[in-house]
Protein backbone atom coordinates (compact mmCIF):
# COMPACT_ATOMS: atom_id res chain seq x y z
CA UNK A 1 0.00 0.00 0.00
CA UNK A 2 1.64 3.35 -1.30
CA UNK A 3 -0.95 5.41 0.50
CA UNK A 4 1.28 4.63 3.47
CA UNK A 5 4.41 5.87 2.15
CA UNK A 6 2.60 8.95 0.69
CA UNK A 7 1.22 9.36 4.47
CA UNK A 8 4.58 9.63 5.86
CA UNK A 9 5.54 12.08 3.18
CA UNK A 10 3.23 14.61 3.77
CA UNK A 11 4.00 14.52 7.82
CA UNK A 12 7.44 14.98 7.09
CA UNK A 13 6.88 18.26 4.40
CA UNK A 14 4.54 19.84 6.89
CA UNK A 15 6.98 18.69 10.10
CA UNK A 16 10.15 20.68 8.09
CA UNK A 17 7.58 23.42 6.69
CA UNK A 18 7.22 24.18 10.61
CA UNK A 19 10.86 23.18 11.25
CA UNK A 20 11.35 24.49 15.16
CA UNK A 21 7.91 26.86 15.43
CA UNK A 22 6.51 25.19 18.62
CA UNK A 23 2.53 23.90 18.44
CA UNK A 24 0.40 21.18 16.98
CA UNK A 25 -0.90 20.43 13.38
CA UNK A 26 -4.64 20.73 13.67
CA UNK A 27 -5.58 19.90 9.40
CA UNK A 28 -3.80 19.41 6.37
CA UNK A 29 -5.18 20.35 2.88
CA UNK A 30 -4.15 18.24 0.24
CA UNK A 31 -4.82 18.08 -3.72
CA UNK A 32 -4.89 14.57 -5.31
CA UNK A 33 -4.94 14.42 -8.73
CA UNK A 34 -7.27 11.63 -10.45
CA UNK A 35 -4.49 9.68 -12.42
CA UNK A 36 -2.17 10.05 -9.14
CA UNK A 37 -2.98 6.23 -8.07
CA UNK A 38 -3.72 7.69 -4.80
CA UNK A 39 -6.93 6.16 -3.18
CA UNK A 40 -8.41 8.79 -0.73
CA UNK A 41 -9.50 6.30 1.74
CA UNK A 42 -6.61 4.11 2.02
CA UNK A 43 -4.75 7.58 2.11
CA UNK A 44 -7.06 8.39 5.86
CA UNK A 45 -6.04 5.11 7.36
CA UNK A 46 -2.39 5.68 6.73
CA UNK A 47 -2.44 9.33 7.41
CA UNK A 48 -3.52 8.11 10.72
CA UNK A 49 -1.34 5.76 11.26
CA UNK A 50 1.87 8.17 10.00
CA UNK A 51 1.25 11.04 12.04
CA UNK A 52 0.98 8.94 15.35
CA UNK A 53 3.27 10.42 18.18
CA UNK A 54 4.04 13.34 16.21
CA UNK A 55 2.98 17.17 15.68
CA UNK A 56 0.39 15.66 13.82
CA UNK A 57 -1.10 13.39 15.70
CA UNK A 58 -4.92 14.03 15.61
CA UNK A 59 -4.66 16.15 12.84
CA UNK A 60 -7.50 15.69 10.03
CA UNK A 61 -6.34 14.76 6.44
CA UNK A 62 -8.33 17.11 3.54
CA UNK A 63 -8.62 15.73 -0.08
CA UNK A 64 -8.73 18.01 -2.58
CA UNK A 65 -9.85 15.46 -5.60
CA UNK A 66 -8.38 16.84 -9.13
CA UNK A 67 -10.36 15.89 -12.55
CA UNK A 68 -8.44 15.32 -15.18
CA UNK A 69 -8.02 17.88 -18.18
CA UNK A 70 -6.44 17.66 -21.45
CA UNK A 71 -5.69 20.22 -23.94
CA UNK A 72 -7.48 19.95 -26.90
CA UNK A 73 -5.48 21.89 -29.69
CA UNK A 74 -8.84 21.62 -32.04
CA UNK A 75 -10.87 24.11 -29.97
CA UNK A 76 -7.70 25.47 -28.26
CA UNK A 77 -9.12 24.45 -24.64
CA UNK A 78 -8.23 22.85 -21.43
CA UNK A 79 -11.28 20.91 -21.31
CA UNK A 80 -12.41 17.65 -19.34
CA UNK A 81 -13.18 14.72 -20.38
CA UNK A 82 -16.51 13.13 -19.85
CA UNK A 83 -16.37 9.36 -17.31
CA UNK A 84 -15.39 6.59 -18.57
CA UNK A 85 -11.85 8.44 -19.35
CA UNK A 86 -11.12 8.43 -22.74
CA UNK A 87 -8.99 11.48 -23.60
CA UNK A 88 -11.06 12.78 -25.96
CA UNK A 89 -12.15 15.98 -26.21
CA UNK A 90 -16.39 16.38 -25.09
CA UNK A 91 -16.78 19.14 -27.40
CA UNK A 92 -15.28 17.87 -30.81
CA UNK A 93 -14.06 14.18 -29.96
CA UNK A 94 -10.12 15.08 -30.81
CA UNK A 95 -8.08 12.91 -28.84
CA UNK A 96 -5.33 14.73 -26.97
CA UNK A 97 -2.84 12.69 -24.60
CA UNK A 98 -1.21 16.27 -23.24
CA UNK A 99 -3.00 16.13 -19.80
CA UNK A 100 -2.97 19.55 -17.99
CA UNK A 101 -4.70 18.40 -14.53
CA UNK A 102 -4.94 15.59 -13.06
CA UNK A 103 -1.53 13.81 -11.79
CA UNK A 104 -1.47 16.27 -8.84
CA UNK A 105 -0.53 15.20 -5.08
CA UNK A 106 0.10 18.53 -3.13
CA UNK A 107 -0.03 19.77 0.37
CA UNK A 108 -2.09 23.04 -0.11
CA UNK A 109 -1.56 23.90 3.03
CA UNK A 110 -2.25 23.31 7.13
CA UNK A 111 -3.17 24.78 9.97
CA UNK A 112 -2.07 24.67 13.52
CA UNK A 113 -1.86 26.22 17.11
CA UNK A 114 1.29 27.72 17.75
CA UNK A 115 0.63 26.64 21.48
CA UNK A 116 1.69 23.61 22.30
CA UNK A 117 -1.01 21.18 24.01
CA UNK A 118 -1.19 21.92 28.14
CA UNK A 119 0.06 18.39 29.99
CA UNK A 120 -3.08 16.65 31.72
CA UNK A 121 -5.69 18.83 30.15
Amino acid sequence: MHELSIAHGIVDTVSTALGDTPGVVRDVSIAVGALSGVVPDALHFCFEIATADTRLSGATLSIEQVPVAIWCPTCAAVVEPPPPLSFRCPVCNTVSGDVRRGRELDVLSYTFDDEPALEGA
